[in-house]
């Protein structure tokens, strides 16, 4: 489902949504100042506090934007796809494939969760926990029907998640491999976790 048009952000927000991104990832959320946020977005400090009244709020908002989309597309990807062994390819490789084409926004939200209030980050694991079950899901439902042999769904679950978390971490697009072709992989990888027996 859209969003109302009222609670999509302006253009000014989205330009200091993209500078906070930014600099969060090159500089992580303690090292970067508002004044840093602020120049990158060609806005004075001042007018950073009109749309948001603290750093952490910032990164809420990135945090709550990108697990939010992440949880919609894998849910698309698995609605997709026809039984566990095809639904578990196209949700890992939608993942992963995210996690390379936006990796500094990956990053960001992957990796300064414990700069978040309580209060938010109880909102965003509450999204993790969700993206996980789908997973989880999917994996139970193929090691039911045999179409995966899964001695520990859950142990299987957090490998795969973790393996494609990473991959925001360690992918720089002026590496040879394309995005595609990493998401292909882990896809890949993520059938032999499951011991998926039709790959």
């Amino acid at each position: 489902m859209a969003e109302p048009v009222d609670a999509l952000p302006s253009a000014t927000q989205r330009r200091l949504l993209e500078a906070a991104r930014d600099a969060f990832g090159a500089k992580g959320f303690h090292g970067t100042t508002t004044r840093d946020i602020a120049a990158a977005a060609g806005m004075s400090p001042a007018a950073v506090y009109v749309h948001h009244r603290t750093k952490e709020s910032l990164l809420f908002a990135i945090s709550l934007a990108g697990h939010r989309a992440t949880l919609q597309a894998l849910r698309d990807a698995g609605a997709a796809a026809d039984g566990p062994v095809q639904q578990l390819a196209a949700m890992v490789r939608r993942f992963v494939l995210g996690h390379t084409t936006e990796h500094t926004l990956a990053r960001v939200v992957n990796y300064e969760l414990g700069a978040l209030t309580p209060e938010h980050r109880a909102t965003i694991d509450a999204l993790r926990h969700d993206i996980q079950q789908l997973i989880r899901g999917v994996l139970a439902d193929g090691a039911a029907s045999g179409a995966f042999h899964c001695v520990d769904v859950g142990m299987t679950t957090n490998a795969i998640m973790g393996m494609s978390i990473d991959v925001a971490r360690w992918y720089d697009e002026r590496d040879a491999w394309q995005p595609e072709r990493v998401a292909d992989h882990s896809a890949r990888m993520a059938l032999r976790m499951a011991g998926a027996r039709d790959g």
